[in-house]
């Protein structure tokens, strides 16, 4: 499966996006939100690391097509590139002051007090650890399991006795209690033989399934934790059957749609 595959899923993932979408817009309040008009100042050096993003999506991409290796090289190497770069901004930086460019007008540059420079390590410090210790038990629990053969009963289970189709909706469920970056990490461990649209299957179901709950998702848990006694557990439970409602007609749509594949 090459990487352009991936964009067959795009009207069934459009889907699972506007039915909770359409659900939630009647929840929204009557009238016009109230909007607060500033500039929002960019510094410098802003729309280079955009870019280096931007490269490193590109770079990930590369290596999983080209050099065949694992994607995360690609993504680790553009962490190297923002090393680099976040390096040069660290030795070029003026302690005194530096000109930002507002994102409204390119042409107007305000001038701030800037004495602390860029530091790449100081923004990974500041981190939720929260999240990072969520994740990293979730994946060592799901490589424990693996290294015990727990997990090559369970393929058993699900591809052989259930189906691949039944087996690809419950890990998409699944991926809802137990993240869903472990989760497809689980079906990649288990190597099931499998056509191209199972195996887009999987990818839409843990993808969406995640959103199920606010702990199936690395962005609901880093919201919970940026964002405490505001959105919690239990306020994003309230949403779960639109979710559930856009998830399953997102299945059914690719089911429908890319039949071809199976």
């Amino acid at each position: 499966m090459d990487f352009f595959s991936f964009f067959s899923l795009f009207l069934p993932s459009l889907v699972s996006y506007l039915v909770p979408a359409a659900i939630m817009h009647f929840a929204l309040p009557e009238g016009h939100l109230s909007s607060r008009q500033e500039q929002i100042p960019m510094r410098r050096g802003a729309k280079r690391i955009m870019g280096l993003f931007l490269l490193t999506i590109a770079t990930a991409v590369f290596f999983q097509g080209q050099l065949l290796l694992p994607a995360t090289i690609g993504v680790m190497t553009g962490l190297s590139y923002l090393q680099f770069f976040g390096y040069f901004l660290k030795k070029t930086h003026q302690p005194s002051e530096e000109k930002i460019t507002t994102t409204e007008s390119p042409d107007f540059s305000i001038v701030v007090e800037s004495r602390q420079p860029f530091d790449v390590f100081l923004r990974v410090a500041r981190s939720e650890w929260d999240t990072l210790l969520f994740l990293y038990g979730v994946i060592l629990c799901v490589s424990g399991l693996g290294y015990l053969g727990y997990l090559t009963l369970v393929s058993e289970l699900l591809y052989i006795q259930w189906g691949a189709t039944m087996a690809n909706i419950s890990i998409g469920i699944a991926s809802s209690v137990l993240e869903n970056i472990p989760t497809m990490s689980i079906v990649l461990n288990m190597r099931p033989e499998m056509s191209l649209g199972q195996w887009l299957l999987v990818t839409l179901t843990a993808g969406i399934g995640g959103s199920l709950l606010s702990i199936g998702s690395a962005a609901g848990v880093a919201l919970m934790g940026q964002a405490k006694g505001k959105y919690t557990f239990f306020t994003h439970l309230r949403w779960t059957p639109a979710i559930a409602l856009g998830f399953f007609a997102g299945i059914l749509v690719h089911l429908w749609l890319n039949a071809n594949l199976f």
